[in-house]
């Protein structure tokens, strides 16, 4: 057997032993299934929620919040890191503030960006984007300052201009970096919208995941926790995708750059 194969057999058995586990926990004791629920009714809320359709509208809303909340987390930082390492003026001057909202807990900012931008998707998108900010934007900073200095003396040497060092040097070296931040970074933006959907929102999963606290649902608490689980992962696997897809287009270039 493939060691693949092996290491989903045994993924698969450790669910099943889990979920075994739990459910004869929560069949002996009723003080166990109301603090924790089963398994056999966590399966059946989330197949209610597929048949009639009620998840459908807050999942496609909690994870459009997700997206934005990477994809414009992850650009700002990019731009930003990039400008600042190459900035030692600007880097040295704006470096205490950055480093002040990022010790800054990131609930508290939940409640201003629901006064500043409501309780629709873009308060839990700039709460998002305050976590993925971050996480990428020191990757991109470390990542240019990583850059040899034997290097860029001799790049410098053979008269490329700015423009080039950033595109053939400082960017390939920043991507390198951001590779190993993104999958933690798609988790936390999706953290972070879920957070802001739980605190204040009409809409979401994190919203469904409140009421049901609220009439003390545990079963639907915890299907909601296994559907996000359950998208976190595929959005990761997304991530893994685009990743492969761009170190594969980057090495025939490496290659070439080689035989050149």
């Amino acid at each position: 057997m493939r060691l693949q194969h092996r290491v989903w057999l045994y993924r698969l058995l450790l669910l099943a032993a889990i979920l075994g586990l739990w459910q004869v926990a929560s069949d002996r004791s009723q003080m166990t299934r109301f603090f924790f629920g089963s398994p056999v009714a966590v399966g059946a809320q989330i197949v209610h929620w597929a048949v009639t359709g009620t998840i459908y509208r807050h999942l496609g809303i909690t994870l459009l919040e997700t997206v934005l909340a990477f994809s414009i987390g992850t650009a700002l930082a990019l731009v930003i890191g990039l400008w600042l390492a190459l900035d030692r003026l600007w880097s040295g001057v704006l470096d205490p503030f950055i480093k002040g909202v990022n010790t800054m807990p990131r609930l508290i900012l939940a409640p201003i960006f629901s006064v500043w931008f409501g309780l629709g998707i873009w308060s839990k998108v700039a709460l998002g984007v305050t976590i993925v900010f971050f996480i990428v934007f020191f990757n991109v900073y470390q990542g240019i300052k990583d850059v040899s200095p034997i290097l860029l003396a001799n790049v410098r040497m053979l008269g490329a201009s700015r423009a080039q060092l950033i595109r053939r040097l400082y960017i390939p070296s920043a991507m390198s970096w951001v590779f190993s931040s993104l999958h933690l970074s798609v988790g936390m933006a999706f953290v972070g919208v879920v957070i802001g959907e739980y605190l204040g929102s009409a809409a979401g999963v994190g919203y469904l995941i409140l009421q049901a606290e609220s009439t003390f649902e545990i079963n639907t608490v915890i299907a909601g926790i296994v559907v996000l689980t359950a998208f976190a992962l595929l959005l990761d696997s997304g991530v893994t995708l685009v990743e492969s897809a761009l170190v594969g287009r980057s090495r025939p270039r490496a290659a070439e750059a080689r035989v050149a």
